[in-house]
C-alpha cells in the first residue's frame, strides 16, 4: 500500500480515535456482574412491596421498583424529590395532584400512565374487594404464610391487605385527571399525604404485567416495575439475580447483572468477601468492621438508619397480662451498655418510637423508660409473680447481634425474679405463630419510612398496624389518638397527641420498649465507589455506584 501524507494523516487519526474510545470509561471495560451477599432476601419468599414490609426488602426492592415521589438518599436530613412524578401539588387538605413523569418504561416495555397508577392503588390490587376478602381464610393468621402456601389463584393474600388497610386507611381513591396526571383523595383530612406517597408500599407497578400473570404467587415471584434493574431469576431463601434495565427514564444502569445471594451466617459472608467471591455484604456487626478494613482492597460504610429495634409484648398471654410485669421489663435493660459492648458506640440510645428527622414532629425531650434495677424487681414483686416461665421468641442474628443482645437482656430479666426462656425460631412465621404455644415475648424493629410519627408508632401499632393486626396488644384511649394524629392539621394538636401515645405505649401499658437506634453496615470492595442510604435500601443507580479504576 502506497502511503501518501493524506493516507497517513487519516490512519493517525483513526488510531487516536481508536485508542481515546478504548481508554473511556465506556469501552474500557464492561458494565461489572455485581455479588451481594444478604442474611436474607425477603421473608415470605414474595416480591410484593405489600406482603413484605421488612428491612430486608426494603434492601431489594428500591433496584426494582420506585414510587411517585423519591427521597435524596445519600442526604442525612433525606428530603423528598421527584421520582416518578415531577412535581405535587396539594389541592386542600385531602387531595395531592401529582404530574407524572414522560417516558417512563416498565421492565416489560409498557409506557407508565396514569392508568397504572390508579390501578396501584385500587383495591383489586390491595386485595380488598369484596369477593377477595371472601376468598381469604377467615381467622387465619397474619404474617405465618410463605407464598408457597398461597393457593388462592389471582386473589392476594391477607396479609396484603392487611397491610393495604395499615398504609392506607383512609385513602376514598386515585384518580385519573388525564393520561399524565392523577390525584390522591383522602376520606378525611391527612397531613402526611405526600409522605403515604413516598412511602414503602407506594411502588408503582404495571397494571398490565399484573393482571397477565396467572395468580398472585406467579406475579410476586416475577413482578415488573420501573426500577433500573429488572428479575431475572428469583429462589426464596437462595438467590435472586437483576438485570439492568436499559430503557430506565434515568442514567444507564451501571450493572449488567446484580445477584443478591442468601449467606446467614456472618463469618461466611466476611470470608466471602475478603475472598473475593462477594463484592458487597450486608449486616457487618461492629466487632467485625477492624478485620475487613485491615485489607486494602475493601472498606466498610455505614452506620444508623431509620429503624430502631424494639422488644414486643403480646399482653394477652400469661404473666405478660401484668402491666407491672412489662414495666418491670422495660426498667431492667440497660440500653447504653448493650450500645457500647455490642455496637462500640457506633449507634445510640434514642428518644423512644421517633427519629430526629420526624422535624417539628420530633419530641426532643422524651426518654425511654431508665434503667432502674431496684424498681424493677419492686414491680415484679408488686406483681405477685409466681415464677411461670417467660418465653423470648428469637431469630438466629437476622438483626445484627440480635442473639446476643436477647441474652444480655434475659440475664438481666433472671436478677429481678423472672423465669426467663428463650426460643429460638427459624423464621418470622414461627415467631408470629400462635399454634405452637403462647407468645409473650419477641424481637422486631420498627422503621420509618417517612418523617411524621405516623409512618411508625401508628403503621406499626394502632388499631391498622402490625401488633394489633397479629392480636398482642390493644389499648382504648391509645387507638382514639390514632385516629387524631392521623386526621388533625394542627401541629400543637398532633405533638400533643403524639406525646400521649408515647406515654401509654411506652410506660403506662407497655406494648413495646425501645433498645436502641439500628445501625447498618456494609463491607464492599475499596474500588466501588457507593453510599449506603439511612432508609435501608441498596442505591445501585449510575449516581451512586462507580468502579475507580487502579492508579497507575
Amino acid at each position: 500500500m502506497h502511503l501518501t501524507r493524506r493516507t497517513l494523516g487519516l490512519a493517525l487519526a483513526a488510531s487516536l480515535m481508536a485508542s481515546t474510545l478504548l481508554s473511556s470509561p465506556a469501552f474500557a471495560q464492561e458494565r461489572p456482574h455485581i455479588t451481594v451477599a444478604v442474611q436474607q432476601i425477603v421473608n415470605a419468599g414474595a416480591l410484593d412491596v405489600l406482603r413484605e414490609q421488612s428491612n430486608v426488602g426494603a434492601r431489594v426492592f428500591y433496584s426494582m421498583f420506585e414510587t411517585l415521589i423519591d427521597y435524596d438518599r445519600q442526604l442525612p436530613d433525606l428530603p423528598r424529590k421527584p421520582g416518578l412524578a415531577t412535581e405535587w401539588t396539594r389541592i386542600d387538605d385531602r387531595t395531592v395532584e401529582l404530574k407524572l413523569r414522560e417516558g417512563v418504561k416498565f421492565h416489560n416495555g409498557d409506557t407508565m400512565t396514569a392508568d397504572d397508577v390508579v390501578f396501584t392503588f385500587s383495591p383489586e390490587r390491595f386485595g380488598t374487594l369484596p369477593e377477595q376478602v371472601q376468598a381469604q381464610k377467615d381467622g387465619a393468621q397474619l404474617f405465618t404464610s410463605t407464598i408457597a402456601q398461597i393457593t388462592n389463584g389471582k386473589v392476594p393474600p391477607p396479609e396484603v391487605a392487611a397491610v393495604a388497610r395499615r398504609a392506607w386507611p383512609n385513602l376514598d381513591r386515585v384518580e385519573k385527571v388525564d393520561d399524565m396526571t392523577v390525584r390522591f383523595v383522602s376520606k378525611v383530612p391527612d397531613p402526611t399525604l405526600e409522605g403515604r406517597i413516598s412511602r414503602g408500599g407506594a411502588e408503582i407497578l404495571s397494571k398490565r404485567a399484573y393482571e397477565e400473570a396467572e395468580t398472585w404467587a406467579d406475579y410476586a415471584r416475577h413482578p415488573v416495575g420501573t426500577g433500573p434493574y429488572k428479575v431475572v431469576e428469583f429462589k426464596p431463601d437462595n438467590v435472586l439475580v437483576l438485570a439492568a434495565h436499559d430503557e430506565y427514564w434515568g442514567e444507564k444502569p451501571p450493572i449488567a447483572e446484580l445477584r443478591f445471594v442468601v449467606v446467614p451466617e456472618v463469618a461466611s459472608r466476611v470470608n466471602g468477601l475478603l475472598s473475593g467471591e462477594y463484592d458487597f455484604i450486608t449486616d457487618v456487626p461492629p466487632d467485625q468492621i477492624a478485620l475487613i478494613e485491615d485489607e486494602p482492597k475493601f472498606d466498610v460504610v455505614g452506620g444508623p438508619i431509620t429503624n430502631h429495634r424494639l422488644m414486643v409484648f403480646d399482653k394477652n398471654n400469661g404473666p405478660m397480662k401484668d402491666v407491672k410485669i412489662r414495666q418491670a421489663m422495660t426498667h431492667a435493660i440497660d440500653r447504653e451498655s448493650i450500645v457500647e459492648a455490642l455496637w462500640g458506640s457506633r449507634t445510640k440510645v434514642p428518644a423512644g418510637l421517633q427519629w430526629e428527622y420526624y422535624g417539628d414532629m420530633y419530641l426532643s425531650d422524651w426518654t425511654v423508660p431508665e434503667y432502674d434495677m431496684d424498681l424493677a424487681r419492686k414491680l415484679v414483686e408488686e406483681s405477685g409473680y409466681n415464677g411461670e416461665p417467660i418465653v423470648m421468641r428469637v431469630l438466629n442474628n437476622y438483626y445484627t447481634n440480635q442473639v446476643s443482645t436477647a441474652q444480655i437482656n434475659a440475664e438481666a430479666f433472671r436478677q429481678i425474679g423472672l423465669n426467663i426462656q428463650i426460643e429460638m425460631k427459624e423464621n418470622w412465621q414461627q415467631i408470629f405463630d400462635t399454634e405452637s404455644g403462647p407468645r409473650m415475648v419477641r424481637d422486631w424493629s420498627n422503621s420509618a419510612p417517612f418523617p411524621d410519627p405516623v409512618s411508625s408508632i401508628v403503621n406499626q401499632h394502632c388499631q391498622n398496624g402490625q401488633q394489633q393486626q397479629v392480636g398482642e396488644w390493644t389499648n382504648e384511649e391509645f387507638n382514639a389518638l390514632c385516629t387524631t394524629l392521623e386526621t388533625s392539621t394542627d401541629l400543637e394538636e398532633r405533638r400533643a397527641t403524639f406525646r400521649r401515645m408515647l406515654e401509654i405505649a411506652e410506660r403506662e401499658d407497655p406494648a413495646y420498649t425501645v433498645m436502641h437506634q439500628n445501625a447498618m453496615f456494609y463491607g464492599k470492595r475499596a474500588d466501588i465507589e457507593w453510599a449506603p442510604s439511612a432508609l435501608q435500601s441498596m442505591d445501585f443507580r449510575a449516581d451512586n455506584f462507580h468502579v475507580v479504576a487502579p492508579a497507575n
